[in-house]
């Protein structure tokens, strides 16, 4: 079996469908988990979706193989590029099956 990659993205929920269509359209066969609405506190700011701090986060994840996880790297990366103001984070760790 492959190595596989657990890849968890943490997001502004204003750049959630940029993420996933992208994801989509590059790895047709992804398969991801996804929270819509997560309250946390970042670097710059926090999400609490209340009056004083209104926006929220989503966190997807999935696991897959390093073709996989190096496609998702780049979409990231161009969607960084594209809203340079908006909090996303990607994380990578080696998935282990204890099967």
């Amino acid at each position: 079996m492959a190595e596989l990659y657990r890849v968890e993205i943490i997001s502004n929920q204003s750049v959630q469908e940029d993420i996933t269509e992208r994801l989509e359209q590059e790895i047709p066969s992804v398969q991801y988990t996804l929270i819509p609405e997560v309250q946390g506190r970042g670097i710059r700011t926090k999400k609490s979706g209340d009056t004083v701090w209104p926006e929220m986060n989503f966190v997807l994840f999935t696991y897959v193989e390093l073709e996989a996880a190096q496609k998702i790297k780049k979409i990231i990366e161009t969607v960084k590029e594209q809203f340079p103001h908006e909090g996303i984070s990607l994380f990578f760790t080696k998935a282990e099956d204890l099967s």
